[in-house]
């Protein structure tokens, strides 16, 4: 007769515990920003774009708060009455997806080809190149299926292999932050190359100095998100840090490519991020019920949002779907942060403009302060070219 341990015929065996198993640290922080974003609230995915705007200003909390738990700001922006403008329209992210499907067509022949041309012209060219798929559930599931990707395509020297799409992902202030290239390329020698495909042109062989610079910083985002997955394989391929830039060609649907170096942009961005202050921490100091849901009322939901600091500057207008709120909020303050970081950053202990020319004046301020000594002595040059003018 067979015998079954622990089965209901010993009366013996204890019932299963009803109390459920604590919480991991990482469980209890996805809880308390699902909590944040309000109730059945879907995570907004925080991609390179925003991720390195958020770099670009890492004393922001509120940004990185918002950003962490994955709240629609430009719904939040609405929602607050201010609302904002930024972002691509939608004819510019059709006209982008036929231009990347363009470059991308026939096993993506065309973008390894300029690849070769720009980046590697000593390697034998592509031909039949390897294009795996990526596909797999959730962002957990395609980051290690890229991940697994990137370690064959390694493996197997001497051809090229073309990642359409792959995902990464990047540990943001205790978070991580899934990110998606517009494609990864493996070279015949086991290097990595990122490549941006986007749609303002490349006039000359040249393009806009603002864009492309956008674009760098966003690609820098993706080469230290490859770095760690390139650290996990032993021995740690190359990841290279000149990226190839891909743009239509003057003013045909034509793609042209441009080499182009992110070490700066990577340093930056890697020392930024590094500057965050974690997630868990700025959550832990918020209020108890603190929730940016836009279905809250607008003075609960301005309540919640201003429990936050904010680090506003004027760039933020051109990166944060927040800034039209946090600039009116600043100029209710009297803030020197409406003026810029470079003169904020000038200015030293004076934090609103009235303090800024009460100092200038001598009613205020220390004047060994050499921020003050300047404020005073510019005052009195002032007064003194006005004073020539009148006579």
């Amino acid at each position: 007769m067979s015998e079954f341990h622990g089965s209901a015929s010993h009366g013996s065996a204890p019932e299963p515990s009803r109390v459920p198993p604590p919480r991991t640290r990482g469980t209890a922080l996805r809880q308390r920003l699902a909590d944040l974003r309000g109730p059945d609230v879907p995570a907004k995915a925080l991609d390179a774009r925003a991720l390195a705007a958020l770099a670009a200003n890492p004393g922001c909390r509120r940004r990185a708060i918002l950003d962490g738990a994955g709240v629609n700001k430009a719904a939040l922006a609405s929602a607050l009455g201010s609302p904002s403008a930024f972002g691509q329209s939608q004819f510019a992210l059709t006209r982008g997806n036929a231009f990347e499907a363009k470059v991308k067509a026939d096993g993506g022949a065309e973008l390894l080809r300029l690849v070769h041309e720009r980046l590697d012209p000593r390697a034998e060219p592509p031909a039949g190149a390897s294009v795996p798929d990526l596909s797999a559930i959730g962002p957990e599931g395609r980051t290690a299926r890229t991940a697994l990707a990137l370690r064959e395509a390694t493996e197997a020297s001497g051809t090229w292999t073309l990642l359409d799409h792959p995902m990464l992902a990047l540990d943001v202030a205790g978070s991580p932050a899934f990110l998606e290239p517009d494609a990864v390329v493996v070279h015949p020698d086991g290097s990595w190359t990122v490549v941006e495909i986007k749609s303002f042109p490349m006039l000359d062989g040249s393009a806009d100095p603002a864009k492309v610079g956008a674009a760098a910083r966003q690609a820098a985002v993706y080469v230290l998100a490859l770095e760690e997955v390139a650290g996990r394989l032993d021995p740690a391929p190359r990841v290279r840090h000149r990226v190839l830039l891909v743009c239509p060609k003057d003013f045909s649907n034509l793609p042209t490519a441009s080499a182009v170096d992110v070490r700066k942009q990577r340093a930056v961005t890697s020392r930024q991020l590094a500057r965050l202050t974690r997630i868990q921490d700025i959550a832990d100091a918020l209020p108890e019920g603190t929730c940016f849901s836009p279905e809250l009322p607008a003075e609960q939901l301005t309540a919640a949002v201003e429990s936050v600091p904010a680090t506003y500057a004027p760039e933020c207008l051109a990166a944060c779907e927040l800034a039209f709120h946090c600039r009116d909020r600043s100029r209710a303050a009297d803030a020197v942060t409406t003026l810029g970081r470079p003169v904020r950053a000038e200015l030293g202990g004076l934090t609103t403009v009235e303090d800024v020319l009460a100092a200038a004046r001598g009613r205020a301020g220390d004047p060994d302060d050499p921020a003050v000594a300047a404020l005073r002595r510019a005052a009195q040059l002032r007064d003194e070219a006005l004073g020539a003018m009148c006579h």
